[in-house]
């Protein structure tokens, strides 16, 4: 596998530093943070997109033009002074790419301005993922407060220009002066009512974000002029690599990547690909891996007890009383939310893919394929895509170990006559190849594909997650909450596996798109060891156990969690590295984040369909409960595990900045960093932080020792796990790489410390004198003990020494 891979162009990094860039954080804000960063150990930085924008954004994946660097963060001559500065430090820049979508804002957005006065016969109409065989050939806009009839005061035509408040949109030529319905008419667009697009939206969008429009990058002519900026700025070495966001959405995520490998000469680049638990990335793709969401599952799991998991999922259980299939258990609350989001959030998507599916069937000169009614195709469609256990399939893996023949037995249960089910074997035969031919057959297999991808994000990652709560710290992306335990071997495994296969992919724990960080978390998983003491505190603060004065109790359960992981105000520390918090920002972040947990769980309020009478209950609830007087509960029993919490937390960190692949740091987490769903987690940070801690003095360590002896962790290393000996052995994890640097951290310390405490367990260390990296003065050899190892720290960085 990584035999058949080019070796990059550039070098390999070999750690980065996440930005995220935006208004006021931009490039020369980035600048001047330099030389603090590179002290750190780093070889790149990382930055979020840089390319033009939508005015304001504050992620930067809105994207309105591919030719420009953006304005708002110092345009391309700011991006070209940052990379000077760097390679005055020695540091390199890897760029966040966005190649799926673009922003669905005309006035910003100059090829859809375009495309939506001059039609199909635009130019740049082959940029956009549009069918114009729906809806009379008109785009359809959903912009409208309500329906068109009711909103007709507020649509003004103004020169060549339609208004609608501050959107804009092209009138076609010689159309201005036309009476308001007749204008609207003879556009190439129908700007409707906002809740149509459910059901009526003819273009693809990023997952059901109807703001973002799928570009069609699989088109040269395409790629070429939504790349050219960004290969430039890689010859002309203002950047070094490349992260790709969401290439699940593409046509063809393979050739995608086959054409990006050739056109930058094979620069270090990673994907977002979320693999699913026991999924492999696609062994053909040219990339160094991915973007590090599969290492942070295994990190996690490490740290998580897997007896106490059952334990707190029990008293979950019997406190919240979800029911089965919507938040009592994992695999049946994953299944409702499918049917709920195909049905409902991506009903447009299905429809398209049924039509798909009905041309191809209808006209194919197979007689096997014909006489398949429209709503027979929709249901196998929808009964295959719900069943799926990864994202999606792609073209150079097999299909059909993908779409199963098990998920194909399943599927035929929805129909009540047999021959009706037939349409399961149809549609399982078109999606995987086995049948059908011809454009057509080809855009089915890729329509199926990016609805599957759009399908698990959603459900998964957008719903399940926030209906089933047992464990927050497990509902991460690319986590299994069902399962959210590793077990030694299986972390030594897959280590051994990404080191053999991609052993310069990313790793990371903490990013702008996780929804807790890694601190967060760390503390969280320490619940998994005390689970009982959880219950009893939890019935404590919530009267009798169920969520007193909470609208429900599975809210309750999340919300009391939330502020356990997020730690209390007086211990946060805020945007600017400061200690202390004030209570009502405190209380302001918590409140926002769980209101879009119930948001996104849609059981009692959702984006589209909001009961303010809840929402304000909710409110309530936690500013009275959770972020009130009953919170100092909850705060003293994390000061009574705060030394639990603080193993996991430095554990976390030295295992994600040793294991095999290239870590990511994001901004911030170098030292405590606690922080809750987007936006909470996109704040400005201070540069340096005011008191990294202990924390920051593990991160240099790592990252510096990285730095010096890239050749012990980079591709050609090696390694293996240092199995401890004694009592207590199941409490340390370690491993060895390339023979020079040992890693050894403490697991599941509470239950160590239950236990009776490392006694005379020992690390039988390989040959040699071993020196403490973050502890200099210490040194070790043979069998170390290993409550000496941890004396200071609840983890050791060892270098061989001689």
């Amino acid at each position: 596998m990584t035999s058949e891979r080019s070796a990059p162009a550039r070098p390999v990094p070999t750690a980065t530093y996440r930005l995220q860039l935006q208004p006021e954080f931009p490039f020369a804000a980035a600048a001047r943070a330099v030389p603090y960063l590179a002290s750190l150990g780093v070889s790149h930085l990382h930055l979020s997109p840089v390319l033009q924008s939508v005015p304001g954004s504050p992620h930067g994946y809105d994207v309105v033009d591919h030719a420009r660097v953006r304005d708002e963060l110092g345009g391309e001559e700011g991006l070209r002074a940052l990379s000077r500065t760097a390679r005055e430090h020695g540091l390199g820049l890897v760029v966040d790419i966005v190649p799926n979508h673009m922003a669905m804002a005309p006035r910003h957005n100059r090829a859809l301005w375009e495309v939506l006065r001059e039609g199909p016969a635009s130019p740049y109409a082959r940029w956009f993922d549009i069918d114009w065989e729906a809806q009379g050939g008109k785009v359809l806009l959903p912009v409208l407060g309500g329906p068109v009839g009711k909103e007709t005061g507020e649509l003004k035509a103004d020169g060549d220009v339609l208004r609608y408040h501050d959107h804009a949109f092209p009138l076609r030529e010689g159309t201005g002066k036309l009476p308001l319905p007749e204008l609207l008419d003879a556009q190439w667009y129908r700007p409707v009512w906002w809740r149509l697009a459910r059901t009526e939206l003819n273009y693809r969008r990023f997952f059901s974000i109807s703001e973002l429009i799928g570009v069609r990058v699989e088109d040269p002519e395409v790629f070429e002029a939504t790349h050219a900026k960004i290969l430039q700025l890689l010859r002309e070495d203002v950047i070094d690599g490349l992260r790709v966001d969401h290439p699940d959405g593409l046509a063809d995520p393979d050739r995608y990547l086959e054409q990006l490998h050739e056109a930058t000469g094979g620069c270090w680049t990673v994907v977002e690909k979320i693999l699913s638990d026991g999924e492999h990335l696609p062994a053909a793709w040219p990339v160094a891996g991915t973007t590090g969401y599969d290492a942070l599952r295994h990190v996690d799991g490490l740290f998580t007890d897997p007896v106490g998991a059952d334990g707190l999922l029990g008293h979950y259980r019997r406190s919240a009383a979800p029911q089965t299939d919507r938040g009592g258990d994992w695999e049946a609350t994953v299944r409702r939310a499918a049917y709920q989001v195909i049905t409902h959030e991506l009903a447009a998507e299905t429809e398209r893919l049924t039509r798909v599916a009905n041309r191809v069937c209808a006209t194919s000169p197979d007689p096997a394929l014909r006489d398949r009614a429209p709503w027979a195709l929709r249901t196998a469609l929808q009964e295959l895509l719900v069943r799926l256990r990864v994202y999606r399939p792609y073209a150079s893996v097999d299909a059909a170990s993908v779409v199963t023949e098990e998920a194909a037995e399943e599927a035929r249960l929805a129909f009540t006559v047999p021959e009706e089910g037939e349409a399961v074997d149809v549609v399982r035969d078109l999606v995987t190849g086995r049948a059908g031919a011809g454009p057509d057959a080809v855009e089915l297999r890729t329509r199926f594909a990016q609805a599957a991808s759009a399908l698990r994000a959603k459900s998964v990652e957008d719903t399940a997650y926030y209906r089933y709560v047992p464990l927050l710290s497990a509902n991460e992306v690319g986590g299994d909450p069902g399962h959210p335990a590793v077990s030694p071997e299986d972390f030594h495994a897959y280590c051994a596996r990404v080191q053999r296969d991609w052993p310069a992919t990313g790793t990371v724990v903490s990013t702008h798109d996780t929804k807790r960080s890694a601190d967060v978390r760390a503390a969280l998983a320490v619940l998994t060891e005390c689970p009982e003491r959880w219950g009893e505190v939890l019935a404590e603060v919530s009267g009798r156990g169920s969520g007193e004065g909470a609208p429900d109790a599975q809210l309750a359960w999340a919300a009391w969690q939330t502020v356990f992981g997020l730690g209390p105000a007086e211990g946060e520390r805020d945007g600017e590295g400061e200690r202390g918090e004030d209570r009502e920002r405190y209380g302001e972040r918590v409140r926002r984040a769980l209101l879009k947990h119930v948001r996104e769980a849609g059981l009692h309020t959702s984006w589209t369909e909001q009961e303010p009478p809840y929402e304000e209950a909710v409110e309530r609830f936690v500013t009275e409960g959770p972020c009130g007087a009953p919170a100092e509960r909850v705060a003293a029993l994390r000061s009574a595990l705060e030394p639990h919490i603080r193993a996991n937390v430095l554990g976390t960190a030295l295992v994600q900045l040793t294991m095999p692949g290239v870590p990511d740091v994001y901004q911030g987490t170098e030292g405590e960093y606690r922080a809750l769903v987007d936006p909470d987690n996109r704040r400005p940070v201070r540069f340096p932080p005011a008191d990294p801690g202990e924390k920051g003095a593990v991160t240099v360590a790592a990252l510096r020792l990285r730095a010096r002896r890239p050749e012990v962790f980079g591709e050609t290393a090696t390694y293996a796990p240092l199995p401890a000996e004694g009592p207590a052995a199941d409490h340390c994890a370690a491993f060895v790489r390339s023979g020079e640097v040992v890693t050894a951290v403490t697991r599941l310390s509470l239950r160590l410390a239950e236990a009776g405490g490392w006694r005379d367990t020992r690390l039988p260390l390989p040959p040699g004198r071993w020196a403490d990296v973050v502890t200099p003065g210490r040194e070790f050899e043979g069998h170390a003990r290993v409550e000496q190892l941890f004396q200071r720290l609840p983890v050791v960085l060892l270098e061989r020494i001689a």
